[in-house]
């Protein structure tokens, strides 16, 4: 975002509400004060925006949602949402597991789901689109769904809990939203001298360098991608706006999936 504003020209002013709605909000009421011409914010959760987003309207400030939606009845409190397409992301998840347990000629396997934070978008979606894309198939079974609120030591955490209640031998598939808590799963699954990749089934959503480089050694097998290079577009649409013009509502960059079927020798560096 910040080299995307200065490529473009554009003064940008940036508030760090450290996964705090409320630091958000009172974020998003200094910005309008401020009589800033955009706001731009990726909302914690989903609920809860009415009343700031409301004071934004009636200031005449448009509103940019990146990386997460709101639970609105009225969508007109926000001009336009950039981010991906969580739901597709939970349904390419899903489907490379449909592939794997083919490949594998599994018989039953029985998964655990580690979710971002709660209520948030791409919790809710990517939890969906998974669910959508196994349902029916009556060789999955998913144990237990825990929040690991995206961050590597609640992965860690989560995985830890997972393994003590279902023991090494009870799960054959982890179902993780980030890498950064697929990563945190991943040190656990060494410690209890499990393989993971292969012992394991593991399933992450992101594409961080770390994470591919995982892949290529065999120690994830999946990785639905999502990309955080939004300044460009989110940059184009503030000038468009600028301009008068109108800009489409939903906006989702070209996204992909990782797989360990697949060639990642030219992969480029993810540069994140």
């Amino acid at each position: 975002m910040e080299q995307a504003a200065k490529d473009w020209g554009f003064g940008l002013m940036l508030d760090n509400a450290n996964q705090r709605q409320d630091k958000q909000i009172a974020a998003i009421r200094s910005f309008i004060s401020y009589r800033v011409d955009v706001i731009v914010f990726s909302p914690i959760v989903e609920a809860g925006w009415d009343n700031v987003l409301n004071e934004a309207r009636e200031a005449g400030v448009p509103v940019i949602l990146m990386d997460r939606m709101i639970d609105a009845v009225d969508d007109t409190l926000y001009t336009a949402y950039i981010g991906a397409d969580f739901l597709a992301e939970g349904r390419r998840a899903g489907e490379y597991l449909i592939r794997k347990a083919d490949a594998m000629g599994a018989e039953h396997l029985n998964i655990v789901e580690i979710t971002g934070t709660e209520d948030s978008t791409p919790m809710r979606d990517r939890q969906k689109g998974f669910t959508q894309a196994i349902e029916g198939d009556g060789r999955f079974t998913v144990l237990e769904r825990v929040s690991g609120d995206f961050l590597r030591s609640k992965g860690e955490e989560c995985m830890r809990y997972l393994l003590d209640k279902y023991g090494p031998e009870g799960i054959d598939v982890v179902y993780s939203h980030n890498d950064e808590m697929t990563l945190g799963a991943l040190k656990v699954l060494d410690g209890q001298g499990l393989r993971p990749g292969k012992d394991v089934v593991i399933i992450s959503v992101d594409g961080q360098q770390e994470a591919i480089d995982a892949l290529k050694a065999g120690r994830i097998n999946c990785i639905a991608e999502c990309t955080p290079h939004l300044g460009q577009d989110v940059m184009a649409m503030v000038d468009a706006l600028s301009k008068g013009e109108q800009i489409p509502k939903i906006n989702h960059p070209q996204e992909t999936v990782f797989t360990e079927f697949d060639d990642l020798s030219e992969l480029p560096p993810r540069g994140y």
